[in-house]
């Protein structure tokens, strides 16, 4: 059962509401009137991370921004962290909102969901944008891979009471460690970090990232699958300057799809919604009004699928 509490929103300034699915709060942002964006988060963010772009594209689409399960605002129950069941909430989302189609726009893991999304779901996607997405190649930021290691559990309680009492300390750590910017990377590698002093983010973390990412890097891969989105208008935007996930992952998505867009911001690291928010929100509307929605075929998957990818 769903139900959903909704508040009054001015057209372009961004809303909190929650809804109920399958008996879990659901945190969301939501503002504008037009066609469906939804944003989708990376881990250990919130829809808050989008909060410059939403009111930069809320005069003239509606924007949705949720909260996945185990981050922000919505519940952190211990469940299916998969990238199938986001996609799945993000669907059911869309269908408690009564919402039929849109564009779905992830950013990092939301990259992973996004991509997933369109590939369960293709009926409800309109178009699909990947900002600095994982599921593109093996390698990330050696932090996160070491959170994955047996015991982490143990030890991340003992970490982030650290980084959310002493943050400076923690920035300044990083940024000697591990080669860091100081900017919206390391802000919010820091904020992310403490947000999991909380033992059920923490718990949702990790469940989260072990089924994504393991001790030598990402081992969910979509790159055997993304023939399959040559059909559909793709936009993949990237910081130039990305230390969490290398943006020749974003050149290579880009190749394997004739007719994608490739975007590539000078100065931007792996937050480009935070470093330049109007680069941002004016390359996701140019993308969506220079191209025309995916319309789900059910003849032309059946090709796609028996003719598979092509040659290397």
């Amino acid at each position: 059962m769903a139900t959903a509490t909704t508040t009054p929103r001015p057209k372009t300034e961004p809303s909190l509401e929650r809804v109920s699915l399958h008996g879990h709060q659901v945190g969301f942002l939501r503002a504008g009137e037009g066609p469906l964006v939804v944003l989708v988060h990376g881990i250990t963010s919130s829809s808050e991370i989008w909060l410059d772009v939403i009111r930069r594209l809320a005069d003239r689409y509606t924007v949705v921004a949720p909260d996945l399960l185990g981050h922000g605002r919505s519940a952190k129950p211990r469940g299916d962290y998969s990238l199938g069941a986001y996609a799945s909430g993000i669907r059911d989302l869309m269908g408690v909102l009564g919402y039929e189609r849109g564009t779905a726009v992830g950013h990092s893991l939301g990259g992973g969901i996004a991509m997933q999304f369109a590939y369960q779901f293709p009926e409800y996607c309109e178009r699909l944008v990947l900002i600095s997405s994982g599921g593109l190649g093996r390698d990330v930021h050696p932090l996160l891979r070491a959170a994955t290691l047996p015991g982490s559990e143990l030890v991340l309680p003992l970490i982030t009471k650290g980084w959310a009492l002493r943050a400076g300390e923690a920035v300044g750590s990083v940024v000697d460690r591990f080669g860091l910017k100081l900017g919206p990377d390391v802000a919010e590698f820091a904020r992310g970090y403490a947000s999991l002093a909380d033992a059920d983010a923490r718990g949702a973390f990790l469940s989260t990232l072990r089924a994504v990412i393991d001790p030598g890097g990402q081992r969910v891969s979509a790159l055997d699958r993304l023939y399959l989105a040559e059909q559909m208008p793709l936009l993949v935007l990237w910081g130039r300057e990305d230390p969490i996930i290398p943006v020749e992952h974003g050149r290579y998505a880009g190749a394997l799809v004739p007719g994608s867009r490739l975007v590539e911001i000078d100065g931007a690291g792996h937050f480009p919604m935070l470093d330049d928010p109007d680069r941002v929100a004016g390359e996701l509307a140019g993308f969506i009004e220079t191209t025309e929605p995916y319309e789900w075929d059910l003849e032309a998957m059946r090709e796609a699928l028996r003719s598979g990818p092509p040659a290397a």
